[in-house]
C-alpha cells in the first residue's frame, strides 16, 4: 500500500477500531500526519508569528489539524495491533500510564499539604516530599520510555500470518 492509498484508507475508516492494518497503511499515514503538521507548523510560525512575551511561536492551524487526526491515528494504530494478534486498547497505556501519573501527582501534594498543615515544623516535610516526588517521575519515566518503545516494536512487527482473532489477513 502507498502513501496516498494509505492517507485515504486511514480517513475512510476514520472511526473503525475493528478489523486488521497492515504495516505499510499505518506507517504511511503516521508519515501524512507529521508531514502535514510540521507544514501547518511552518504556516502558523509564517502567519501568527510568535508571542512577544514568551518568544514561542503562535499555533492555530496545527492543534486543528492535530485534533482532526486523532481519531483516525488511534483507530489506524488500534488495527495495526489487531494485525499482529494483540488487542488495541495497549495503544492506550501510555496514555494511562500519564493520567495515572498525574492523578498520582496531585494525590501527593494534597497529602503532604495535609500533613504539613498538622506538622510542628513543616520544613522536615519537604526533604522527605521531594525525594518521593522526584523518585516517582524517574520510575514513571522509565516506565514510559519502555512503553513507549514496546508500542513502536509492537507497531512494527510484521503481519500475524492467516486470520487471526480480529479478522481475516488484509490483501
Amino acid at each position: 500500500m502507498g502513501f496516498v492509498q494509505a492517507t485515504k484508507t486511514c480517513f475512510g475508516k476514520y472511526f473503525v477500531f475493528s478489523g486488521r492494518a497492515v504495516r505499510s497503511e499505518y506507517w504511511w499515514f503516521v508519515l501524512f500526519v507529521v508531514l502535514v503538521s510540521l507544514i501547518f507548523a511552518i504556516v502558523d510560525a509564517s502567519i501568527f508569528g510568535t508571542d512577544p512575551e514568551t518568544g514561542q511561536g503562535i499555533q492555530v492551524l496545527t492543534p486543528i489539524f492535530q485534533l482532526a487526526v486523532l481519531i483516525p491515528m488511534l483507530a489506524a494504530g488500534w488495527r495495526r495491533l489487531h494485525d499482529t494478534g494483540r488487542p488495541g486498547w495497549y495503544l492506550l497505556l501510555p496514555a494511562a500510564l500519564s493520567i495515572a501519573t498525574v492523578l498520582m501527582l496531585f494525590s501527593g501534594i494534597a497529602v503532604f499539604s495535609a500533613l504539613e498543615q498538622g506538622a510542628n515544623d513543616p520544613e522536615t516535610l519537604r526533604g522527605p516530599a521531594a525525594f518521593l516526588g522526584v523518585t516517582g517521575l524517574m520510575v514513571v519515566g522509565i516506565l514510559q520510555l519502555i512503553l513507549t518503545v514496546l508500542m513502536i516494536w509492537w507497531l512494527s512487527r510484521p503481519s500475524q500470518e492467516g486470520d487471526n482473532a480480529y479478522g481475516p489477513a488484509p490483501v
